[in-house]
């Protein structure tokens, strides 16, 4: 077992998810949507986790997990940021590659996410922010119910058609901070285009956080995540085990 975050380990994620299969009246319980949510160093990660923290946090019981390799430093910002109460935050430090500790060696962060159900019942959707990482970060299908990539615009409008697993297989590409597009010269309507031809029909979404701050089109997209993946009625999505 990894000990590599700041928390004592308890039982892996599988074994609470086995033990969550309990009732409720006739409706079957499970453990938390996960989704993960990863990209480039500098790509807007962790300023769309917090967006999205404070535009579900009324309506969705929620906790975060956050990976960097050596410090606490994205959950230290959205404890700083005071988007969610500090219990509901957890910080995974890799210690190595971030994909490692997503894809390859996900121990850290099934314990990471059983420590926050342990802490908090009933939480309904945990966010996993990888740590910054090269278009090859994809996160293993044992961690998430599904995955976020993030790339933004100023690393120029080729990135889309460059692909990589994390631009082509996630189930949402955000390519964030549209509003720099006329400062570095880049086509928002290329990069529309050319994700549109690598991604296969899976949904993209062209954002800026400076002129939408509650991330909304990406709100929407992780509600409508929680009622596919949960199994609850669209209006019991939102509600149940909300923030008190």
């Amino acid at each position: 077992m990894s000990g590599n975050h700041d928390t004592d380990p308890f039982a892996t994620l599988a074994r609470h998810h086995a033990a969550a299969e309990v009732q409720d009246g006739d409706r079957p319980m499970r453990g938390p949507v996960r989704i993960g949510i990863g990209g480039p160093v500098g790509s807007g990660k962790t300023a769309l986790v917090a967006a999205l923290c404070r535009t579900l946090g009324e309506e969705l019981s929620l906790a975060v997990v956050t990976n960097d390799i050596y410090t606490t430093e994205d959950a230290d910002f959205l404890r700083r940021n005071a988007v969610l109460p500090d219990e509901r935050i957890a910080a995974v430090k890799t210690g190595c590659c971030p994909h490692t500790a997503i894809r390859d060696d996900i121990t850290a962060n099934l314990d990471a996410v059983e420590d926050l159900v342990a802490r908090v019942p009933g939480v309904q959707l945990v966010l996993i922010e990888s740590g910054g990482d090269n278009l090859t970060a994809s996160f293993s299908v044992g961690l998430v119910d599904a995955q976020v990539f993030v790339v933004d615009v100023a690393g120029g409008d080729k990135v889309p058609r460059k692909g990589g697993p994390g631009v082509t297989g996630s189930d949402l590409l955000v390519v964030n901070k549209t509003d720099l597009a006329p400062m570095v010269g880049a086509s928002l309507q290329v990069m529309a285009d050319d994700a549109a031809r690598v991604r296969e029909g899976r949904p993209t979404l062209l954002i800026s956080l400076r002129e939408d701050p509650t991330a909304g089109p990406v709100a929407d997209w992780v509600r409508g995540v929680v009622t596919r993946v949960s199994g609850w009625p669209e209006e019991q999505a939102a509600g149940i085990g909300a923030v008190r």
